[in-house]
């Protein structure tokens, strides 16, 4: 290659290495206008436009971007701690800098990141917290009493809040140090406070970590104190003449200054510790009335923190470990109107299909018309999705109303058989209880399942062919019983299943002949009747006569069953052509195997009232409930002065504090195992 040729392939090459940046560049202008855009709502308007997931997938992207052309725009948000200042709000300037909290989702990047720590404290131990999903809030007190409150804004100054703040039960206006304290802390709505609120408002919140945002920077303290919120304290910026030791001890001062913080709080030593507790929070997550969406871990010891510092953004001495996302965004491509075994008819988004939560998503539920129209829900519209515990995805609200949007209309027959539907409360209802095929094969469907006469083999498809079939014709659930293995075979031939298989079929109807009451219960298709509550009704009933004869009131006062369900309950033993349904059943040779249960004697707990609180880390509470029971307790569900004792575990809340007020003997989880 001659020294013109050299040159000319290497002005091509520079050519092109100028245009690749060129690119990345544009692409990386485009992703900071994205994110800002998208920050701005979620921060500024409190109205999110995208998941956590799918805003950090996108941060992350830029982060690379950055650092490949060591460039950084003025608006990036790798440069900022939050969102900005409303103006309708008085500014806010804090007198200690509040920073973010680097993230990390997998176990390498946490054991790196301890790793690194020890290194600069070779005897560090690290403390592991809730990661609170609310808002972040300051309270600053002066001669023990609340002088003001500001939001966290971009670090440096937020907004001013203090009269919203006086609204929340769990902000202290008077603490018993009577030196200047500024404590931060993050501004919650419950889960339960969440869902009592959207019963009964014009437009649902979305989720509680914005219902909280909404109602702090509101400038209605009224609407601020109707969401009912709760404050978690979890770090103080400055304590008048104290210096704490570690994390723990400042913990202790807020807790005996009259500050919830949480209960959650493990001291570690290892990566390997600080790991099982992850394992167990991800376990029981699900049982906390708070939201939360990971676990922080910091470094317990003060001192050492100045020396490891922190970064434009992040403390390097703090990590937050975030939990795998449930909830996401994604198109709704339709709506589909199912019916089931009671009428009900419910409305199902299909979605572009996104991945959440260990599974591919495809269809998600939007409980019934009026949730739709609160929700202001429309076809093509980018909608929030979330999942946990594996329950049914749910769509929550909508993102982002698109040009193509359409608005979702009722329907007005049964997809199914074209009955004209009614309306009952929320929900619309096909009436035509018997023809209807999906209520008459979802019915059967539910009463051959695992959690009902567990009939192995009689899947969805074959209960269909025994419906569609014009000689078998099957309806009702005795008639399961009164099938032939010749009636078997005849629904079987064609299908490529040979004579054996439907002479399983019929030797497993035989088998399911026996069966526990609750899943008696649960197989006769009670209205909002499941697992939980048919096994409560067998575990207070016993037998099955003295539930068909019990009062409402029996019923009602059972516990975690509400009037609704009790309602449900006793219409459906008072209806005659159920009790017909029953009685042949039992002619039909179906035994109900009733189970008898030992219980203890003398114990401490000897029909003493025991309310549970908390979540507890050897038990689940169904778990614990039955332990009790067995114990000759009566486990009850609200603390009064009739209480004898309350058993607390983690995360215990209002529950705990009345019990405190009225002097209830309170016992701990290691207290428990001791009794026990």
């Amino acid at each position: 290659m001659n020294i013109g040729e050299q040159q000319s392939f290497f002005s091509d090459e520079q050519k092109q290495q100028e245009e690749d940046r060129k690119k990345i560049l544009e692409k990386q202008k485009k992703l900071t206008k994205t994110l800002a855009y998208h920050a701005h709502n979620y921060y500024d308007l409190d109205t999110p436009t995208i998941a956590d997931r799918e805003y950090d997938a996108l941060y992350d992207e830029l982060v690379l971007l950055e650092k490949k052309t060591g460039v950084i725009f003025d608006n990036s948000p790798t440069q900022r701690v939050g969102g900005g200042i409303l103006t309708e709000f008085k500014k806010y300037p804090h007198r200690f800098r509040l920073y973010s909290l680097d993230k990390c989702q997998t176990r390498s990047e946490l054991e790196k990141w301890v790793a690194d720590v020890k290194e600069l404290v070779p005897d560090a131990t690290f403390t592991c917290e809730y990661k609170f999903d609310g808002l972040s809030l300051v309270c600053h007190y002066k001669n023990g009493e609340l002088i003001s409150a500001g939001t966290r804004g971009n670090g440096f100054v937020g907004e001013e809040v203090t009269e919203q703040a006086k609204t929340i039960k769990t902000v202290p206006q008077k603490i018993d140090f009577k030196g200047e304290l500024i404590v931060q802390g993050e501004a919650m709505m419950t889960l339960s406070s969440l869902k009592k609120y959207n019963e009964t408002a014009d437009e649902p919140l979305k989720n509680a970590r914005n219902a909280a945002a909404g109602a702090i920077r509101n400038l209605n303290t009224r609407e601020t104190a109707k969401r009912n919120l709760d404050w978690f304290a979890y770090t103080i910026h400055y304590a008048e003449n104290i210096n704490f030791k570690t994390q723990i001890d400042m913990f202790d001062f807020l807790r005996k200054n009259g500050f919830n913080i949480g209960e959650f709080c493990k001291v570690c030593a290892s990566s390997e510790e600080i790991c099982k507790q992850i394992d167990f929070l991800e376990e029981t997550k699900a049982n906390l009335d708070i939201l939360i969406d990971g676990m922080v871990i910091r470094l317990n010891e003060i001192t050492p923190r100045d020396e490891i510092g922190e970064t434009n953004k992040f403390p390097k001495w703090a990590m937050a470990y975030k939990f795998e996302a449930e909830e996401v965004t994604s198109l709704l491509e339709d709506v589909q109107w199912q019916v089931g075994r009671t009428g009900k008819i419910t409305p199902i988004g299909i979605v572009e299909a996104v991945e959440l939560a260990g599974a591919t998503i495809r269809r998600a539920t939007l409980n019934n018309y009026g949730d739709i129209e609160r929700k202001k829900i429309e076809i093509g519209s980018r909608v929030f999705i979330r999942r946990s515990n594996e329950v049914i995805p749910e769509i929550l609200g909508i993102a982002e109303k698109l040009p193509n949007s359409k608005k979702i209309k009722k329907p007005k027959i049964c997809p199914c058989c074209k009955s004209n539907l009614y309306e009952n409360g929320a929900h619309l209802f096909c009436p035509n209880t018997a023809g209807c095929k999906d209520q008459v094969v979802d019915r059967l469907v539910n009463f051959a399942s695992k959690n009902g006469f567990d009939i192995e083999g009689l899947s969805e498809g074959t209960i269909e062919k025994l419906y569609s079939n014009p000689i078998i014709h099957l309806r009702q659930f005795h008639e399961i019983f009164e099938l032939t293995g010749q009636e078997f075979k005849l629904i079987e031939s064609g299908t490529g299943k040979s004579f054996k298989q439907a002479n399983k079929l019929f030797l497993a109807v035989e088998r399911a002949k026996n069966i526990s009451l609750d899943k008696f219960i649960y197989a006769l298709g009670i209205s909002e009747v499941g697992v939980k509550t048919a096994k409560d009704l067998a575990k207070s009933f016993k037998t099955l006569a003295s539930l068909m004869s019990a009062a409402y009131e029996d019923i009602e006062k059972i516990y975690n069953i509400g009037d609704v369900v009790a309602e449900n309950i006793y219409k459906f033993f008072k209806d005659a052509y159920n009790l017909d349904e029953i009685q042949k059943l039992l002619n039909l040779g179906v035994k109900i195997i009733y189970e008898k249960e030992e219980k203890l004697k003398d114990t401490i707990f000897n029909g003493k009232k025991v309310v549970i609180t908390g979540t507890m880390q050897s038990f689940t509470r169904q778990q614990l409930t039955s332990l009790l029971e067995k114990l000759n307790a009566q486990v009850v569900g609200t603390v009064s002065k009739n209480t004898d004792y309350l058993i607390c575990g983690d995360a215990a809340g209002s529950k705990l504090e009345k019990a405190i007020s009225l002097d209830i003997k309170i016992i701990n989880e290691d207290e428990l195992k001791k009794l026990i």
